[in-house]
């Protein structure tokens, strides 16, 4: 009787066990989502105001938006919904930026609402992801965002001694937001995408802005821009329940595009068949070319991390007929394609296009060749490249001086031979088409 007694007892520890353990699965499962109302309390953001609405202020509209969303979210089991505020109080900069990291999220999402000043025809909605500035445009979205920490002195501390203008600080920055900028991009291009398509409204696109509360964030992250409220139009829109509720439904099916996106992605990368250690199949079929996204075709030369290519990573050059053709990505799956072109276009490359590439391709007539470097005198004898290579060929055009290596019929074997340099030291390097 203890016999049995005794076996029950374990069968009931190890049905609790399982019962941790699946718990705990399905709690690291959560794709966590950090909501955060700009501004509020003795922040009001932009304001304005009207007759008939009296004063509309953006911490209220960010925070109205804000709870609308999260309700929404909360009905999904599969999502955590964490708020930096849910009243009329202000968290700091820091505060926001420390809660995001601290909880590990798989998403930080700033709603906020733009102004003009006295202006009231500008409108339109716009998101901002973290990255260089890459012009002048929109320094007025900058400044009143990052102006914010003047007002409270832990923030001062951590904030302004900052410069963003400085090259350290633009390398620190490209380096710091690299592994988050293209989901970012990716995010911020549904939202867009959704303002105009769900709601028909104006985008005024997905930008890259230096903003503070983005900055330190180890983790995909936006600031969302809902309208105007300088604009009479858009803020009886932004005050509305109507207006609210429409924009929290298209930030809400933007996100579940991008969480299905992101668990399709990791699926397919940790997709193990333990029986026969090989991956299993992926449920999409393969296309018969590889997609490259063309970004622009231009004669400037750029290296890899220069800032016209938006802090965009795995670029593939490609020169033909003295113009410099940029490509973002490759893959042989329409969905990454497509996903690919869209992170481009968010990143400013609007018109950014799939081009297929036939593997394994001989070139009819020509070949390729490695475009080494490019100088404006002689490489001298004591050179690195010209030490390590034997037949690397000089030409001299435009007043410019063009390194070469290598004939190559296809375009993977340059590609191989690429990769081998750069494992050498030789970087930057060029395929260029020769015909």
């Amino acid at each position: 009787m203890n016999i049995l007694k005794g076996i029950f007892n374990l069968k009931k520890i190890f049905t609790l066990v399982l019962c941790i353990i699946f718990i705990g699965l399905n709690a690291q499962k959560k794709f966590t989502i950090v909501l955060d109302a700009g501004h509020g309390g003795k922040d009001t953001g932009t304001k304005t105001y009207y007759s008939d609405l009296g004063m509309v202020n953006e911490k209220d509209v960010t925070l109205a938006v804000t709870l609308k969303l999260g309700k929404l979210l909360e009905q999904n089991k599969d999502i955590k919904v964490i708020y930096t505020r849910t009243a009329d109080v202000y968290p700091t900069l820091g505060d926001r930026t420390d809660l995001a990291n601290r909880v590990k999220a798989s998403l930080f999402i700033s709603l906020h609402c733009n102004g003009a000043g006295a202006r009231k025809a500008p409108y339109g909605t716009e998101t901002f992801v973290q990255g260089p500035d890459q012009n002048d445009t929109n320094l007025e979205v900058a400044k009143r965002e990052n102006d914010v920490i003047y007002l409270d002195s832990e923030d001062r501390k951590k904030f302004s001694s900052y410069d963003p203008k400085s090259p350290e600080s633009l390398i620190a920055l490209k380096l710091q937001q690299s592994k988050y900028l293209e989901a970012s991009l990716l995010f911020g291009s549904y939202v867009e995408d959704n303002f105009v398509n769900n709601d028909h409204r104006l985008s005024r696109g997905v930008k890259q802005k230096n903003l503070h509360v983005l900055r330190l964030n180890a983790m995909p992250s936006v600031l969302i821009e809902m309208g105007f409220i300088s604009n009479p139009t858009e803020a009886h829109y932004l005050a509305s329940e109507n207006g609210q509720n429409e924009i929290a439904k298209s930030i809400y099916e933007a996100i579940i595009k991008y969480k299905n996106v992101v668990e399709k992605k990791e699926t397919r990368n940790s997709s193990f068949n333990s029986a026969n250690n090989t991956p299993t199949k992926p449920k999409e079929q393969p296309l018969k070319n590889d997609y490259r996204v063309l970004l622009m075709s231009t004669p400037e030369r750029f290296n890899t991390n220069d800032v016209a290519l938006k802090g965009l990573n795995y670029i593939f050059v490609m020169k033909e007929n003295d113009l410099y053709k940029y490509y973002y990505g490759t893959t042989n799956l329409a969905s990454i394609r497509d996903n690919n072109v869209k992170t481009a276009k968010g990143a400013g490359f609007r018109n950014a296009v799939a081009i297929g590439f036939m593997p394994n391709q001989s070139l009819a007539n020509g070949y390729y060749t490695l475009e080494l470097i490019v100088t404006e005198k002689k490489l001298g004898s004591d050179s690195f490249i010209l030490n390590l290579l034997n037949g690397v060929k000089r030409t001299k055009k435009h007043g410019k001086f063009y390194y070469t290596y290598g004939n190559f019929k296809k375009i993977e074997d340059a590609i191989d031979t690429m990769k081998t340099l750069s494992k050498k030291g030789i970087n930057n390097i060029v395929i260029e088409k020769v015909e």
